[in-house]
């Protein structure tokens, strides 16, 4: 079962402003979180770190219980959150993405909470976090909704 992910430990937060109202960003973000986690890599990673969650299922477009390589929809309230929620050997971890905005505007942000029990789990986080790699996924993704939601 995946993990709750208001309990798990605030890690970052990331933003992007979108030219676009809240249902547009929406849709593009099932679409952009689907596409994203559901390529054939993720599968590999998923399955390699050993991941509850290694395959897509559940229904579509995602909704609560849905799942992509390494997460599974925890939240999905439209036009406000999205959050997906996974474990594996080294962590327990959210990301959550939130849409603030009325009108034309959304201020799209993703929140990443995590736990990383153990040695194992402080090499991986050194691994993830501490070299900024998660930062990087997480602002392409939001660079991809943006892009998409603003089409």
């Amino acid at each position: 079962m995946h993990p709750d992910p208001q309990a798990l430990p605030f890690v970052d937060e990331h933003e992007v402003e979108v030219q676009a109202p809240p249902d547009a960003v929406w849709e593009a973000l099932r679409r952009v979180a689907e596409g994203s986690f559901s390529a054939s890599t993720a599968a590999r990673i998923a399955r390699l770190v050993g991941c509850e969650s290694v395959e897509a299922s559940g229904p579509r477009p995602l909704a609560v219980g849905s799942t992509v390589p390494g997460f599974t929809v925890a939240v999905a309230e439209p036009g406000s959150e999205l959050a997906l929620a996974g474990r594996h050997r080294y962590s327990d971890y959210a990301l959550v993405f939130h849409l603030d905005g009325e009108g034309e505007t959304t201020r799209l942000r993703a929140e990443t909470r995590a736990r990383f029990p153990g040695v194992t789990g402080r090499l991986y986080r050194a691994a993830v976090i501490g070299t900024r790699g998660h930062v990087l996924v997480t602002k392409r993704l939001l660079g991809a909704v943006k892009r998409q939601a603003e089409r």
